[in-house]
């Protein structure tokens, strides 16, 4: 019995001394001053700012790994980006966030959406107005966001107009609108100069074909179904070089195509 008993001392007292040597600590309390410094030093990270603005997302990537420097918990970023709005202020529509324990490396991978058109909304019948950017995720961004991406060249191409009465912008409307312009055919879209709903909601597209123009009455509903049948007509008119200058598509069983005898 006495050498089970001095055979259980001297197990724990291996097990203490390779506690010590490899220094294993742990703590409810979370890091010290000391193991916060060492861990920042040994950190380090990757980042990809995806489709983003360098300059606001870059400054969003450092303010995750000073917080997560800090408390070395991939939780507490999660509750700062959320409480503190940082995904809204900076731009940035989508993240993931990693940390490899092994290598020490934190992982961060954002990305910020594609700006579709310029909104110009009227009030106090159309005496004033106001401007913003809508996106493919259907959120309404402030023209900063345009001017960061053509400054760093990520936006190249003019964007369409999108105008409405002021209330008109429920959310509704904003799917609707964003689904029919970011589900277009590029060689179309591209070709989109405004987009305008009245006050009964019903469409009308300006297109910019070669330099001229064409309007297309789309009324109040069946916008995707219109908008195939506006693709296919396009693109035979483009062939016969033949560009109407307005293209009635109100009754979608009815197709009604107008051209002027001069541009």
């Amino acid at each position: 019995m006495t050498f089970f008993k001095s055979k259980k001392f001297i197990i724990c007292a291996i097990v203490i001394a390779i506690l010590v040597v490899t220094n294993i600590v742990t703590s409810s309390l979370g890091p010290t001053a000391g193991e916060a410094s060492k861990f920042s030093e040994e950190l380090s990270y990757r980042s990809n700012l995806g489709k983003c603005p360098t300059r606001p997302a870059g400054t969003m990537a450092l303010l995750v790994v000073k917080t997560f420097e800090q408390s070395h918990s991939l939780r507490d970023v999660k509750l700062k980006i959320i409480n503190e709005k940082w995904a809204d202020k900076y731009f940035v529509s989508d993240y993931k966030i990693q940390y490899d324990p092994y290598s020490k490396v934190l992982d961060l991978n954002f990305n910020c959406p594609e700006p579709l058109m310029k909104v110009q909304i009227y009030k106090n019948n159309g005496a004033d107005s106001y401007e913003a950017i809508l996106v493919d995720n259907g959120q309404l961004y402030d023209p900063t966001y345009e001017a960061l991406l053509r400054s760093e060249k990520k936006l190249t191409h003019d964007l369409p107009y999108l105008a409405l009465p002021v209330g008109e912008m429920e959310d509704k409307v904003q799917s609707d609108v964003t689904t029919l312009v970011k589900e277009m055919r590029p060689a179309l879209r591209h070709k989109l100069s405004e987009v305008i709903l009245n006050e009964n909601k019903e469409l009308t597209i300006i297109l910019s074909i070669n330099g001229h123009p064409s309007s297309v009455f789309m009324g109040p509903d069946e916008w995707g179904e219109k908008m195939v049948k506006l693709d296919k007509i396009v693109n035979y008119m483009e062939l016969k070089e033949k560009i109407p200058a307005i293209i009635n598509l109100t009754n979608s069983k009815k197709v009604v195509v107008k051209f002027k005898d001069k541009f």
